[in-house]
């Protein structure tokens, strides 16, 4: 594996995000939507660097199982998502591939009447876009690689990494 972000980075801009988060959201009823399982570390991080009242909830979306480095059929399940009607929603993912999940989250969370709904992922695939939507707050932008560590996984290893790797084939 190569080391692409290293542990000191990754904090450095996820409390700048979470900053930035709450200047923008200081006068708003706000929940932050983390996005099952990738997000989860990214997420616990940054909501302790967002100095606002917030609440926190969670939905989940998967379109890479077990040990494939492709996405397959996304499935979303919004069973967990709390009540936002009325809220502003910052929605937390891991990474921004192809663009595909963000978009269909998005759509999934207008579903329930929030206030407005913002996108931050920790990382940014620039160029892989097949949709017309961007995030509108990222960490970082990085080449096209498959990533690990710090909540991403491949085959639900790696997590635990507290940077972020690009993973060999010889890693898998």
């Amino acid at each position: 594996m190569e080391t692409l972000i290293a542990e000191p980075e990754i904090r450095q801009a996820v409390t700048l995000l979470g900053k930035q988060i709450a200047t923008e959201f200081r006068d708003e009823d706000v929940t932050v939507l983390g996005v099952l399982t990738g997000s989860i570390i990214f997420l616990a991080d940054l909501v302790r660097s967002i100095d606002l009242r917030h609440r926190i909830g969670l939905i989940q979306a998967s379109s890479y199982r077990g040990a494939t480095t492709s996405p397959l059929e996304l499935r979303i399940n919004d069973s967990l998502l709390p009540n936002i009607r009325g809220r502003s929603v910052v929605l937390i993912d891991d990474i921004f591939d192809t663009g595909a999940t963000l978009s269909a989250l998005i759509s999934t969370v207008q579903a329930y009447e929030p206030r407005r709904v913002r996108s931050a992922v920790l990382l940014w695939k620039v160029g892989k876009s097949k949709v017309d939507i961007q995030p509108d707050y990222y960490c970082f932008q990085i080449p096209d690689r498959f990533v690990v560590g710090y909540g991403l996984d491949y085959n639900d290893d790696y997590r635990h990494l507290p940077y972020i790797a690009a993973l060999d084939p010889d890693d898998a």
